[in-house]
């Protein structure tokens, strides 16, 4: 039996016991940098599985190491383990336990996929030379992220440049199948806080006051133009505004109104462009009306990128495994990821796992309260992992 072989029959045998792990994640969410029983369960497996060199990085996260039959190369998996502020409404058994928390994004997924590939490279450790790193990471959905924090800790500076592997779940790919695309793959994303400050009043009476409500409108209206008219058409950008609160009446126009929305983009000499051009948009127009507006900006993640000869590489060993039927690829996705960082600075690939089921009704989107998966993607996603891993090592 060859090792393809070898691998995809341990994760066919193991899996059931991920499907375990997940669900116990799934019904105990902790919010980002709060992972701390988490991080405690997921150390708990490891131990169990014969992996002690274990680290603490970024508070709540891990760091394992699984050590080859001899020295060799070295390559980083990783998967993210916080949950989001959602109330769940499945009507499922593992129905989370934690009012208003829920893993909607799949991290209890990633990581039970990470503890089953695990397991698998725990037997075959004799058979490959290298080392195999396992970061369990907190905080993907709490900007600037937790992988900001991560690649500032010792043990993982340590490690100098290595190839980086991570998998996120889509419902949107049926289960069975992945995903991947080279080059400039994800958003960068930053949060924007806008202040329109005006002079309330009378509705009756708006020549007495400064109306921050129109000038917000204009603002609203006006910014589009940075994506519309400033930026080069061949760089993808979105300006979305998500939340507006003008707190006045029928009949009175507030002093002020908040704005707050996010930029996105796949440059990022143009995103710092942007964002400069933004700041001076809103504030001279504030200005020329009357008001005055101030622009607060919560720099978030970078964009992701994959490294274009490792991604088609592990694409083509996907295919071996998978079968060329069942690998696609991806557009690119305007959602922001802070894996991101890792991609920054070192060769990496981050690729989507398929968990749709049309037949099972099982399809809803990433960070909605019915979102769930089809757990036998676990199966794929454990051992895909382990073959891409050893792969990369013996390249």
């Amino acid at each position: 039996m060859d090792e393809r072989q070898k691998i995809k029959r341990l994760a066919a045998q193991y899996a059931p016991e991920f499907v375990s792990v997940r669900r116990y994640l799934h019904q105990h969410p902790e919010l980002s940098f709060q992972e701390h029983r988490t991080c405690a369960y997921l150390k708990e497996q490891l131990l169990s599985l014969g992996v002690t060199d274990i680290v603490s990085v970024a508070e709540t996260g891990l760091l394992a190491t699984i050590h080859g039959g001899r020295a060799g190369k070295t390559v980083l998996l990783r998967a993210d383990i916080d949950a989001l502020p959602i109330q769940e409404r499945n009507a499922v058994d593992y129905v989370s336990k934690n009012d208003g928390v829920m893993h909607a994004c799949g991290h209890d997924a990633h990581s039970a996929s990470l503890l089953l590939c695990a397991k698998i490279l725990m037997e075959l450790k004799e058979d490959f030379s290298g080392s195999v790193k396992l970061l369990f990471q907190p905080a993907e959905e709490l900007s600037p992220g937790g992988a900001s924090a991560v690649i500032r800790e010792k043990a993982y500076t340590a490690l100098g440049s290595l190839p980086h592997l991570g998998q996120h779940v889509r419902p949107d790919i049926p289960v069975g199948k992945v995903g991947f695309r080279s080059g400039k793959f994800m958003a960068s994303m930053d949060e924007l806080f806008l202040t329109v400050k005006g002079k309330g009043g009378h509705a009756a009476m708006p020549e007495k006051t400064i109306d921050p409500v129109l000038i917000a409108s204009h603002i609203i209206v006006a910014a589009q133009q940075l994506v519309s008219r400033r930026a080069d058409p061949k760089i993808p950008s979105v300006l979305s505004f998500g939340k507006v609160i003008a707190d006045g009446a029928i009949n009175v126009i507030p002093d002020e109104v908040v704005i707050e929305g996010t930029f996105r983009t796949l440059d990022e000499d143009w995103r710092k462009t942007a964002l400069g051009q933004l700041d001076k948009l809103v504030t001279t127009l504030a200005e020329a009306m009357g008001g005055r507006c101030e622009l607060k900006i919560n720099h978030g993640y970078p964009h992701l990128k994959n490294e274009p000869v490792l991604t088609e590489r592990l694409k083509a060993l996907a295919e071996d495994y998978l079968g060329k039927e069942n690998v696609l690829g991806l557009d690119q996705w305007m959602a922001a990821e802070d894996f991101a960082y890792y991609s920054q600075q070192n060769p990496a690939c981050f690729y989507m796992l398929g968990v749709g089921n049309a037949e099972k009704h099982i399809g809803s989107g990433l960070h909605t309260p019915t979102f769930d998966i089809d757990e036998s993607a676990l199966e794929v996603g454990g051992g895909l992992m382990v073959w891409l891993a050893l792969s990369t090592l013996s390249a």
